[in-house]
């Protein structure tokens, strides 16, 4: 019987998986986390492979809809 894993806020997602969150091309990505006023989460690098925690993607949704409310 196969084990079921539950996610945290912890889980960390690779860069083809926040792509397709976004609906982004991988060269958005690298603007976005270039771009210092945006305030895109920077990624943690495992053997050269991107990934982002998926608390700091909630986070920085969080920020971007309280602009577009306060706006």
């Amino acid at each position: 019987m196969p084990s079921v894993v539950q996610s945290t806020n912890s889980d960390l997602l690779p860069a083809s998986m926040v792509r397709r969150r976004y609906g982004v091309s991988d060269m958005t990505v690298f603007r976005w986390v270039n771009d210092q006023k945006l305030g895109f989460p920077q990624p943690i690098y495992i053997n050269t492979r991107r990934y982002w925690r998926l608390a700091d993607l909630e986070a920085f949704e969080a920020r971007q809809a309280a602009k577009r409310e306060a706006a």
